[in-house]
């Protein structure tokens, strides 16, 4: 091999790994994103079950404070 050929195969292998690292970079932050916009989602719906649920709570202290005090 000539030297001009072994700086050549260099710059090939080091031009795949960086694009094989940005690919993986990219790909790991779209599923990160996927992740914590999935995550949001979970926990915007929990919360709305927990305002569901004290308004109901609320709902029927009202209600036994109506009955017990006249």
């Amino acid at each position: 091999m000539t030297e001009a050929q072994t700086w050549t195969l260099i710059a090939t292998f080091i031009a795949t790994f960086f694009g094989t690292l940005t690919l993986f970079g990219t790909m790991m932050t779209r599923v990160i994103r996927a992740e914590v916009g999935g995550l949001r989602s979970d926990m915007g719906s929990m919360e709305t079950r927990i305002n569901a649920k004290i308004d109901a709570l609320d709902r029927d202290v009202q209600a036994i404070a109506r009955r017990a005090l006249p």
